[in-house]
């Protein structure tokens, strides 16, 4: 009887629920496939050395990694303790009392009688158990079990997500090393072409004009530099951060235009998505710790039995402590049933019942989230690829307009003014298209995030 009534458990059991799932991703680019580039390691998938170095360091050292990993250390240390009250507790306990009465004191005592006394106990206590009938100790460690689980998950966010800063990071610091270095080479460029407008207006085949319009190419380059240093070390601080250092230079590895990316990007099934990115397996297990509680506050309804056993031995002497009859013993069945609580319990299930239905929206919510991240980002990478396609077509007519321009105007067949234009424009979009490399580059972290992929040990 025993046995059956505690294989009792109230509340609901827990089945996973139900949601829509696409038949395929949004915005795909390649046809549908069980393989995903998420299955691929980080170090896969991100193959510049120095960047790895970095994000070696990180999963070392990152200080929001850490206190993930000690956030499951304390769940794991709950889970235990939830777990040792559904079995006995034992322990022993002994005393020993000495004391020595006055003779002069509140009465006299008798000649003949020791003035010293000694006596003590000596107990086992064999058991304190509390019978799970309604299954309220088992729902307890199931919704601790789940809640250790989700803080690993949770972990694996971090690490996604870690892995995810230092890429984009380190990615924007290669753009803005290209940056500089285009600046500083147009700068370069532009005080020789000063130069020369000066010795022309001397000479008298020049104009003010034209020197002024030198000069303002000049400065525009110039301002560039001082700004883009600024955010390099900037971004180089926000590197160590990440990796847990005091602020300091970032060594670099391959250039912005060296970086190897994988020739495709495929997405996989999107019903494995469900099982690859951490944050949805988090609020899974957020949502079965709250489906455990309702059996808990449930179970508060009915009695709870606790059986206590203790065994030892008790004297007045402690020289005869374990002699002649001293034993002791006590059995202590106890049944505690509630009564009136003032609608304390029936609130407590209404609580519980909503956390539920509140960790039911977030988990659904986390699988919508998940496959708009996913198409976002699968339709990001598509665009900004093609983007820097006709970014480098452009790039390439303007400098050979740029070319041209100033071929004109120093045969005198044109004025420097067209030479401006052309220069100003080719300058914005070399820029414009080492943006446009490092958002295609910054767009792969992404779909990678999106997908699920890093956390993989």
């Amino acid at each position: 009887m025993l046995v059956f009534v505690t294989g009792c458990l109230l509340g609901p059991d827990y089945k996973r629920p139900s949601v829509e799932i696409p038949p395929q991703f949004r915005a795909a680019m390649t046809p549908d496939a069980a393989a995903s580039i998420a299955d691929l390691k980080w170090f896969e998938v991100f193959k510049d050395e120095h960047l790895q170095d970095l994000i070696r360091v990180a999963l070392l050292q990152n200080y929001d990694l850490r206190d993930a990993v000690a956030r499951v250390d304390a769940a794991r240390g709950t889970l235990g303790i939830t777990r040792s009250n559904q079995f006995p507790n034992f322990g022993v306990g002994a005393d020993a009392t000495s004391r020595e009465l006055s003779r002069q004191g509140e009465f006299t005592v008798p000649q003949g009688t020791s003035r010293q006394r000694t006596f003590g106990t000596v107990f086992l206590e064999l058991f304190t158990f509390e019978i799970d009938i309604w299954g309220r100790l088992r729902r307890a460690t199931e919704s601790a079990q789940a809640q250790l689980l989700a803080e690993d998950w949770n972990r694996k966010t971090v690490i996604t997500t870690l892995i995810s800063d230092v890429a984009t990071a380190y990615f924007n610091l290669l753009e803005l090393d290209m940056e500089l270095a285009i600046a500083r080479n147009t700068l370069d460029t532009r005080d020789e072409s000063l130069r020369v407008l000066r010795i022309q207006l001397q000479g008298g085949v020049g104009t003010l004009l034209d020197v002024r319009q030198g000069e303002q190419l000049v400065y525009t380059a110039g301002e560039v530099i001082p700004d883009d240093e600024r955010q390099i070390e900037q971004t180089e601080n926000r590197i160590s951060l990440l990796l847990g250092k005091i602020p300091g230079p970032v060594a670099r590895g391959n250039l912005l235009t060296a970086q190897q990316t994988p020739p495709e990007v495929p997405a996989g099934l999107t019903s494995a998505l469900l099982e690859r990115r951490p944050d949805i397996q988090e609020a899974e297990q957020t949502l079965i710790a709250a489906n455990a509680n309702i059996g808990i506050a449930k179970a508060a309804y009915f009695p709870t039995i606790t059986l206590t056993g203790e065994f030892g031995f008790q004297s007045t002497a402690l020289g005869n402590l374990f002699s002649g009859s001293r034993r002791i013993w006590s059995f202590v069945p106890q049944l505690t049933q509630p009564i009136f609580t003032a609608g304390r319990l029936g609130s407590q299930v209404e609580q519980a019942e909503a956390q539920q239905r509140s960790a039911l929206a977030q988990y659904e919510k986390a699988i919508q989230t998940a496959f708009s991240d996913v198409s976002n980002a699968l339709i990001q990478y598509q665009k900004i690829r093609e983007v820097r396609a006709q970014r480098e077509s452009l790039v390439m007519a303007l400098q050979d307009r740029k070319r041209l321009a100033y071929m004109r105007f120093r045969g005198g067949v044109d004025t420097f003014l067209n030479a401006l234009t052309a220069d100003t424009d080719l300058f914005s979009a070399e820029l414009s298209l080492a943006q446009t490399r490092r958002d295609e580059l910054l767009s792969l972290v992404q779909v990678y995030k999106a997908l699920g992929g890093g956390w993989q040990e």
